[in-house]
């Protein structure tokens, strides 16, 4: 990766297992992507007015959702979060790398099917929401053990020095995943078992902030790795970013204290990890500055995929946390703020996929398409998610669809409605990243 990438420390990728997993890992990702992109499309339908007394998709809108964004999160966040475990660790515990892969693709399969069987009520809890059914229940355990197995692998085979920031960035997004598992099983254990969302919404609660400072720890990385890859890394010594990427996971100690200190599923719990979200994110600070100047050098390269993407992602990301101090009530502002951040994320991570292809011995992402897909993406989640925003502050409820919405004035129907074709721009401009990326997969398949 030259010079300018092992200033940062940028990991080289070891042939054999680590290679073979991160292709792998990175092929469920983009396959949860096209099931989740395909699922986009009716959620779009059901809310944008016209089109939403056309179609009846009011009944589909709660089960697509659900699916939607657990391979759109869920599955594609973990999966790539894989492919950069995969990809900075050793050849070792193979056995375990291919054990947690083959369980979570299962568990993958059995959730995209899940909803074509009986008794799939759809719950819309926050950050992992649910079908009320048995099946579903055991894709979900079964996509856990294996993510189990493989942060397992990640924490013993990415071990890093201080000279290594982005192996040891990548190392501290695994001890977020571990926290944000054992979590999960906490809250299982302690919390009492009762019929309804309030149960789902307390069972994820702790993990799923937990969880948020994975997927902001490893968007950082993608950052500075696309930066190294593109002959701009941080314009600082890599000890200095070891020692930033530190202070932006020390948050992650309050994790196991608010468990030990006050009973799962109480309010203080809740109201902690609120707090974590509010007091804790400020310590990435640092780090997202860092990026910035990293962004601001690159302005004078040309066109590049990875650029593209580093740009878009950056915006989202940013607009996403301011959105997150202005939420008021219970609105669509609430979404519009989740898909801001989320959508920031993911386009880090559509970015360093654009940088690892080659590296991992597919095809190069190559021309206009590979160039112009990230703001096309962004640009779309970019009208969304102001839509959502404007929507918010005259009224319109969350989690609604079809006439639910009732949306009686102009300023809300234009809100919406910009959500709408927003909405659709990004389901195309995420079409495009499948369709590059399985372009330059082929090429190497056809070798």
């Amino acid at each position: 990766m030259g010079d300018a990438s092992a200033a940062v420390g940028v990991p080289v990728i070891v042939a054999g297992t680590p290679t073979r997993l991160a292709r792998a890992w990175l092929w469920l990702g983009v396959m949860a992507l096209i099931g989740s992109g395909v699922l986009a499309v009716l959620l779009v339908l059901s809310r944008t007015p016209g089109i939403q007394d056309v179609f009846p998709l009011k009944d589909l809108f709660r089960a697509a959702l659900v699916v939607h964004v657990d391979l759109s999160v869920a599955v594609w966040f973990m999966a790539f979060a894989a492919v950069i475990w995969s990809a900075v660790g050793n050849a070792g515990l193979a056995w375990l790398g291919w054990s947690g892969f083959g369980l979570a693709a299962l568990g993958t399969a059995v959730m995209g099917v899940s909803p074509f069987f009986p008794d799939a009520e759809p719950l819309l809890n926050n950050y992992i929401p649910v079908l009320q059914q048995r099946l579903f229940f055991a894709s979900i355990w079964i996509f856990g053990a294996g993510l189990g197995l493989t942060v397992l692998r990640a924490l013993l085979t990415t071990w890093p020095r201080l000279a290594e920031p982005l192996r040891l960035g990548a190392f501290l997004g695994a001890v977020a995943a571990f926290l944000s598992l054992a979590a999960f099983l906490a809250s299982w254990w302690q919390v009492p078992r009762i019929e309804g969302m309030i149960y789902y919404e307390v069972l994820f609660w702790g993990g799923g902030h937990a969880l948020q400072f994975q997927h902001a720890l490893l968007m950082v990385v993608a950052w500075l790795w696309i930066a190294a890859q593109l002959g701009r890394p941080a314009p600082t010594s890599a000890r200095a970013v070891s020692v930033l990427f530190v202070i932006g996971a020390l948050p992650l100690l309050a994790v196991p204290a608010i468990y030990l200190l006050v009973p799962a599923g109480s309010l203080p719990h809740m109201e902690l990890f609120a707090k974590l979200m509010l007091w804790g994110h400020p310590y990435m600070g640092p780090l997202i500055l860092l990026a910035t100047l990293s962004l601001w050098g690159s302005r004078t390269l040309g066109p590049d995929p990875a650029r593209s993407a580093f740009v878009a992602s950056f915006v989202l990301f940013a607009l996403g946390g301011v959105l997150g101090y202005l939420i008021e009530g219970v609105n669509v502002v609430i979404p519009a703020h989740y898909h801001g951040s989320t959508v920031g994320v993911t386009l880090a991570f559509m970015g360093l996929a654009y940088v690892l292809l080659p590296a991992l011995g597919f095809g190069r992402p190559e021309g206009r398409m590979a160039i112009w897909q990230p703001y096309v993406y962004g640009a779309g989640q970019l009208i969304h998610v102001l839509g959502l925003a404007w929507s918010g502050g005259y009224g319109v409820q969350r989690k609604v669809a079809g006439a639910d919405q009732m949306l009686t004035t102009l300023p809300q129907k234009i809100g919406m409605g910009m959500m709408g074709i927003g909405g659709l721009i990004a389901v195309v401009g995420g079409l495009l990243f499948v369709v590059v990326c399985l372009r330059a997969m082929a090429r190497r398949a056809a070798q």
